[in-house]
């Protein structure tokens, strides 16, 4: 009795279990094939992974500062008022500062109207006389040749001493002095022929020909008991240097 017993309650759990996991199987294809949401919930997550993020929202455009153009690229109505210019008007174009550059002045010649001449007696050598000529003008002026000297009443002017010509002509800037000295008379009165006292002087200038006397003369002070010259009387042509016209 107990032997049949034993096995009947076996029998009975074999039975039970069967039954458990044909309830299961009942379930998981009843689950299969009707109830789609508990799929959803149960795969969602991992269907989202694996699909495209959803775009993020856009972020906002950053403000325009107060006063700046909009997108048309017309000045808001504040930047109108802050500047008091007129809608759509440009700016006026800068004007340059000053005039045109002058023009630099050409080289003249040099004569009474644009220099100043003084006349001056010298110890050494003796019987010498030194003519500077001074650039008063505001450009630069040549003196050409030599002077040619007006002693008193004379009707002719003195030759000059052929070596003493310079290699380039005298370029005088403006405030610049050219010389030329004076032989007024023989130092060993061998030539002292029709010798005299002058107590005036005009000095004309040459051109770039050297053949006449151009624009105005100068009239240099003498001293007041006047010069004396003679038939030696003789001038240098002008020099750069004050060396250079005292050593004839």
């Amino acid at each position: 009795m107990s032997v049949r017993t034993s096995r009947t309650s076996r029998t009975r759990l074999a039975t039970a279990a069967v039954g458990v996991v044909l309830a299961a199987l009942s379930v998981s294809a009843c689950t299969g094939n009707g109830d789609t949401g508990d799929i959803a919930t149960t795969t969602g997550p991992t269907l989202r992974a694996a699909g495209s993020a959803s775009p993020s929202p856009a972020s906002p455009a950053p403000a325009a500062p107060a006063g700046s153009a909009g997108t048309t690229g017309k000045p808001s109505a504040a930047a109108v008022a802050s500047t008091g210019a007129k809608p759509g008007a440009s700016a006026p174009a800068s004007k340059p500062s000053g005039g045109p550059a002058p023009e630099a002045a050409k080289p003249v010649t040099c004569t009474g109207d644009n220099t100043r001449t003084t006349a001056a007696p010298l110890n050494r050598p003796v019987n010498h006389m030194l003519l500077t000529v001074t650039n008063t003008g505001s450009g630069t002026c040549y003196l050409y040749g030599y002077p040619a000297v007006r002693f008193g009443e004379a009707q002719s002017v003195p030759p000059v001493i052929t070596d003493s010509k310079p290699q380039a002509v005298v370029t005088l800037k403006p405030g610049e002095s050219g010389y030329a000295s004076v032989n007024l008379s023989s130092t060993d009165g061998t030539d002292s022929a029709n010798g005299h006292t002058v107590n005036s002087l005009v000095v004309y200038f040459h051109g770039p020909s050297g053949n006449e006397s151009v624009g105005a003369g100068s009239q240099p002070s003498l001293p007041a008991k006047g010069v004396y010259v003679d038939d030696s009387l003789k001038v240098t042509y002008w020099q750069q240097s004050m060396d250079d016209a005292t050593s004839w």
